[in-house]
Formats: C-alpha cells, structure tokens, sequence
C-alpha cells in the first residue's frame, strides 16, 4: 500500500479533501481507494473477520439484486403489454394475429390428423388383407387335408376289403 510520501502532491491533497468531505460528497475513487485500504487492512489482520464480512455483504446483495432484476423485467413486461393495447387500432391488429395465429394452428391440428387418420386406415386395409389372405390359405389347407383324409380312408377301406 502506497504511503503519503510515495504520492505526489495532487493526490495527496485530493486525499486530504476526501478525508475532510462527508462520506456523502465523497468521489467512487475516494470511496473505491478507502475500501480497498480497508479491506487489505482486514485480510492482514483479521483474515477471518474479512471473510466472513465478504459472505455477509454477498448474502445481503444476492438477494437484492435478484429482486431488482426481477422488478425490471416486470416493469418491462407491463410497459410491453401498455403499448401493444394503448389504442383501439392497436388491439384490433393484435387480435387480428391472435386470430391467424389460432387459424394456423388449427390448420395445422387438422392437417396432421388427416394424415394419422389415412396412415391408420391404410394399415388397418393392409393387415385386412393379410388376414383375409391367411385365413383363404386356411380355407385351402382345410380342403385339401380334408381332401387327403377322405382319400386315405378310401384307399384304408378298399385294402381292408381286399384282406376280407
């Protein structure tokens, strides 16, 4: 930390100004340079009392800035909705992209069930056709096996009259 001889004149004398102004009507360097000299006091003599200051005062601006934060963008969001309603013009062109914006989504909602119902019927026609297929292939086989018994026991029965 610099001493009063090592700073020139200037500065001592702003130095001494600030020390004589109330802290109210001191410069941000005057406040910034008495800071830091407070703080580099704290951490050579009390590291611990200087920490925990420092979570102290960030436990108290945390907060506050974040509600602060938070009342801009409200204020914001208010001013934004003021100016998009503030004439009677102003909120029919506003309704009116309301009303082309809920037009396009229905579109939209039609469209893609359109789509999902032909996608439906289209399967439901192919796995019909698919069945209808096994089940005539079934048909077939039944005939034929019925066909096949009816044969062999024709063929049994002329062999049992042939042994009689």
């Amino acid at each position: 930390m610099p001493t009063a001889s090592t700073t020139s004149p200037r500065s001592a004398k702003t130095g001494a100004k600030a020390a004589r102004k109330p802290s109210s009507a001191r410069s941000r360097s005057a406040t910034r340079a008495k800071t830091t000299a407070v703080r580099q006091a704290g951490t050579t003599t009390g590291e611990t009392g200087g920490v925990f200051g420092d979570y102290a005062e960030r436990a108290v601006l945390i907060p506050v800035g974040a509600a602060l934060i938070a009342r801009d963008r409200v204020v914001s969001s208010v001013n934004d909705t003021i100016s998009t309603y503030s004439s009677p013009s102003k909120t029919q062109a506003q309704l009116r992209r309301f009303e082309r914006r809920g037009a396009t989504a229905r579109n939209r909602l039609e469209r893609e069930v359109r789509k999902a119902r032909v996608r439906v019927e289209r399967e439901l026609r192919q796995r019909r056709r698919k069945v209808e297929k096994t089940v005539s292939d079934l048909g077939e086989r039944r005939d034929t096996v019925a066909k096949n018994g009816n044969d062999l026991a024709n063929r049994v029965q002329e062999r049992i009259l042939n042994l009689v």
